[in-house]
């Protein structure tokens, strides 16, 4: 007597029903000139590994953060010592652009962040607000989603997709770490503290106050240092990966296409959502964050004239040309140079 063979179930591959719609090119959406990674990465002063499953539009162009101040260097005056210089940390730079306004005077505090080493690698959380955590925390689930359907529904070239934009943004962290490691910030004044008065374009005017040698680590030097040849060759991958990845999305299957731009869009919102919600910098392990209210001036000369009394001093402010005198080693009366 024959015995009864058992048949084993074999799981089917989910293939839900779609819009019967072209999605050839949805791999160039992630070519899109976006700037929200390079935002993200002015913002936290590094890269951190989570940023590997954060996929969004823009992200081969991450190693041009440094161009987001557009290449202002405001004049600066330390207040307590009248010696005039200039903000060289361009991403120190595009955040003053950032919350400065015009015809006010904004007072931001450096203050030292809190230490924890595996934390800090994995999310910057020094800086974090519950909004910005949890809209940049909702990208992660979101990206292992994708991939978990794309598996269930056997689109292999989708898994390959994806793992390429991964590599490639791995690849960019790297770099990107080994080039914000702090470098030169002049020789260290310990215990001094320091109060900076910058001017930047369109009459905006920032007061910066903390220890010396805080306020040298988030202004001073340079950010991001050039890239060593073996990081430009590693940069150089992680674009063509990109790229690589746009030419292959026309394998994908037409839901896999769907999830891919899901992916892309959604996340470049999300991040852009934690971007706006994150109010302060932070840098070298320094924190920048704003302190009380902005304060309007009806001319550049008021506020000269109060920053004098305060600080009794004025040498800074001719030295900006905020005020002129009318003869160099005397105290007559000053007037405006605009």
């Amino acid at each position: 007597m024959s015995m009864p063979v058992l048949k084993k179930d074999v799981p089917i591959p989910i293939q839900p029903s779609t819009p019967d719609v072209a999605l050839d090119a949805a791999g160039i959406v992630a070519l899109a000139d976006l700037a929200t990674v390079q935002e993200r990465t002015v913002l936290t002063g590094t890269a951190v590994y989570l940023d590997a499953l954060v996929l969004c539009p823009g992200i081969h162009m991450q190693q041009s953060a440094p161009e987001l101040n557009l290449g202002e260097y405001p004049a600066c005056a330390a207040l307590t010592t009248g010696y005039v210089f200039r903000i060289e940390n361009s991403a120190m730079v595009y955040y003053l652009q950032q919350i400065g306004r015009t015809g006010q005077l904004t007072t931001l505090n450096v203050l030292p962040g809190k230490t924890s080493g595996f934390w800090s690698a994995l999310f910057s959380h020094q800086n974090a607000t519950p909004v910005s955590a949890l809209a940049y925390g909702l990208i992660i689930p979101l990206t292992l989603t994708v991939l978990v359907l794309l598996g269930l529904s056997e689109d292999w070239w989708g898994i390959v997709v994806i793992m390429l934009l991964v590599i490639s943004r791995l690849c960019n962290i790297v770099v990107i770490r080994r080039r914000s490691l702090p470098g030169w910030a002049g020789a260290p004044e310990p215990g001094v503290q320091g109060d900076l008065l910058v001017l930047l374009s369109r009459d905006r005017w920032i007061r910066i106050k903390g220890l010396v040698d805080d306020i040298k680590l988030v202004t001073s030097g340079q950010w991001l240092r050039d890239q060593t040849r073996v990081e430009s060759w590693v940069t150089a991958l992680a674009t063509v990966l990109v790229y690589l990845d746009a030419a292959l999305a026309s394998n994908l299957t037409q839901f896999g296409k769907i999830l891919l731009l899901a992916l892309l869009i959604g996340s470049v919102g999300l991040l852009a959502i934690a971007n706006s919600a994150t109010k302060e910098l932070l840098m070298h392990g320094k924190v920048v964050k704003l302190v009380g209210e902005r304060k309007k001036y009806d001319r550049r000369l008021t506020l000269a004239e109060e920053l004098i009394a305060e600080t009794k001093r004025d040498d800074w402010a001719i030295r900006l040309g905020m005020i002129v005198k009318k003869g160099p080693l005397t105290h007559d009366d000053m007037r405006a140079t605009m």
